[in-house]
């Protein structure tokens, strides 16, 4: 088993590694436009890179409104737990940080992949950037 590590940081010490991943996901993948991929949240959010050695392989951000973002794994790496580690890894940090919640838009095939981490649907299916989504939360204290 290939051991992964996760390195934590803002933007300017991520960014690089971060806007790899997203590219190849959101923008390739999932045909989602540049303009809608970046935005001034990445400036202020806490960023979350996985590693298989030197390479990046997912990505996500928690923003200061304890909102989780732009959770990504690169195709190649999918099914091998690495978004459960990269999950895991934030909920943990949000309780060191005494945050009470956290919140994130799902896309609607993950659905299940979060519920498994605890988090519970809000609200009705919504679209965002042509893709169905639904808001769920996470309740930490």
């Amino acid at each position: 088993m290939t051991s992964f590590t996760i390195r934590t940081g803002s933007w300017d010490e991520l960014h690089n590694d971060a806007k790899l991943i997203r590219e190849q996901v959101f923008i390739q993948e999932q045909n989602i436009a540049a303009a809608d991929e970046w935005d001034a949240q990445d400036a202020v959010s806490l960023h979350f890179v996985v590693y298989d050695q030197a390479q990046p392989v997912a990505t996500a951000r928690l923003l200061p409104n304890h909102s989780i973002g732009r959770v990504a794994v690169l195709k190649s790496y999918r099914g091998q737990g690495i978004g459960k580690l990269l999950m895991l890894q934030i909920i943990q940090r949000a309780k060191n940080e005494q945050r009470k919640f956290l919140k994130l838009s799902s896309q609607v095939h993950a659905i299940q992949f979060y519920a498994g981490l605890g988090f519970t649907v809000q609200g009705e299916e919504y679209l965002d950037c042509g893709i169905a989504h639904i808001d769920m939360y996470l309740k930490l204290d």
